[in-house]
């Protein structure tokens, strides 16, 4: 039995793609803000918790081995059908900005891994988002 809700797992992952590069874009806060709001994983999740869900991750990565608890609360608390929307949120969040950095790029690599998601879903994944924010 897992120690967090599912729709606290997916905040866990896109709080933790906000903070890995050490600045939380106000675009990176408006897109997981959207996200709660929208995607139907968090139909039964109140939004006004997300800012209180935000600080208990906050708080875990700043311990040693933060990321590493984090990852293995999010891998326990995701369903099989909810891997995909975890890395999916992740990568919105990453490109929430039109950037996506170094220390992202890293993040999503240790993030398929514990998921334990195929190479091509994620990149399927990944070619999603890039086309959702081409500008003309």
């Amino acid at each position: 039995m897992s120690t967090i809700a599912p729709e606290t797992a997916l905040i866990y992952v896109m709080v933790t793609m906000s903070a890995v590069d050490s600045a939380m874009s106000d675009s990176e806060l408006r897109t997981i803000g959207d996200i709660v709001k929208h995607l139907p994983a968090f139909k039964k999740f109140e939004p006004s918790r997300l800012i209180s869900v935000a600080k208990e991750c906050a708080a875990i990565l700043q311990e040693d081995g933060g990321l590493d608890a984090v990852f293995g609360l999010v891998s326990d608390a995701l369903p099989p059908h909810l891997r995909e929307t975890g890395y999916a949120v992740a990568v919105e969040v990453a490109s929430a900005d039109l950037t996506v950095g170094q220390e992202e790029v890293r993040l999503l690599q240790l993030l398929r891994d514990a998921l334990g998601l195929d190479k091509l879903v994620a990149a399927a994944i990944e070619r999603g988002a890039r086309a959702r924010h081409m500008s003309l």
